[in-house]
């Protein structure tokens, strides 16, 4: 992968802790609020819960909306509240996506299906999806219900065009990308212009922090995609070449298929139609002769200039810096 560069400052870089350290206490709050937030009565619910919220998430989404609003200089408690909603929708979304996809494990340990089954798993994210919405009244700000339904609704469009894509060879990069734009790309940018909304900032700095997020989300995704063919089990969480065994066209098989030869392409297809993995080592030859590895990744590595760009013009801060930050790890992490 090309090391990306950094527009602007550069003198002042801080690793993914470093980010996490200048809003540490933050963190802690939001952290606190997802576990109150999460009781309820029914045992199931909380067990459940807790399982998959502190199953090792990176948190990303919510220290988006903590940086964001950081960045505009917030004063309150609302995005702390905005943090947490974030989170309990993204997690909703990775119980709903286990039981779509019968995933056996995810970051490292079982999957919550596969420990309670498909039938808590569904209704324990229903529980979370209404739960981001109980609160999201709390904050009372119809400009943030108007973004988040629009965001949920978006990623549910997104689910299904996954579904659709699945065990189809004839999907294409752009199909594909619209699926990442849907299902990943949009909670980011929700996450990221609530801290916007939450400041009163103009429109001209809401698109602005809203672009960067979309960005942002969209070279996340990609990454995932490489990381699947291009990391062990160990590494990154869950069973190397997963999205094949599922049928899942990611943008490294479709770009291999687009340029092998004949008998190769043929045997990506199949693999793709019929979600098996006994051809892995072909197609993982495929994968490096192709270079669909590196398409992939300096796909994302534009997004991620992309996002960097968005806030240029937005006032210099630690939080910006972060920000930009930010945008590196999402190209150069491992898992």
């Amino acid at each position: 992968m090309n090391s990306l560069k950094i527009k602007g400052n550069t003198e002042f870089q801080p690793d993914i802790e470093s980010v996490r350290q200048l809003i540490a206490d933050d963190i802690t709050k939001v952290n606190h609020l997802i576990q109150k937030r999460l009781y309820s009565e029914v045992e199931l619910i909380n067990q459940l819960g807790n399982y998959i919220v502190n199953s090792g998430g990176k948190r990303l989404r919510p220290i988006l909306v903590l940086l964001s609003a950081g960045l505009f200089g917030y004063r309150g408690n609302l995005h702390t509240e905005m943090a947490a909603i974030v989170e309990f929708i993204h997690t909703a979304t990775l119980l709903h996506d286990d039981v779509v996809d019968a995933s056996l494990l995810r970051r490292g340990q079982k999957t919550a299906n596969q420990r309670w089954g498909n039938e808590a798993s569904v209704l324990v994210g229903d529980f979370l999806y209404s739960r981001a919405f109980q609160m999201m009244v709390e904050v009372n700000s119809m400009r943030i219900m108007e973004i988040m339904s629009e965001t949920t609704n978006t990623i549910a469009e997104g689910e299904v065009q996954q579904l659709i894509n699945c065990h189809d060879p004839d999907t294409t990069q752009e199909r594909y990308m619209k699926v990442i734009q849907n299902k990943t790309a949009k909670l980011f940018e929700a996450a990221a212009q609530s801290g916007a909304i939450i400041c009163h900032r103009p429109l001209e700095d809401e698109h602005a922090i809203a672009s960067y997020g979309r960005h942002l989300g969209t070279a996340y995704q990609l990454i995932d995609d490489v990381l699947d063919y291009s990391s062990s089990a160990e590494t990154l969480g869950k069973n190397i070449g997963d999205d094949l065994s599922e049928g899942k066209p990611t943008l490294p098989l479709i770009f291999a298929m687009e340029n092998s030869d004949h008998a190769t392409s043929t045997s990506i297809r199949q693999a793709i139609e019929t979600g098996g993995i006994d051809k892995i080592e072909q197609v993982l030859n495929a994968i490096v002769d192709t270079g669909a590895i590196a398409y992939t990744a300096n796909l994302a590595y534009d997004e991620a200039e992309k996002a960097i760009s968005s806030i240029a013009k937005l006032p210099d801060s630690n939080y910006k810096q972060a920000l930009i930050t930010l945008a590196k790890f999402a190209v150069e992490r491992t898992h």
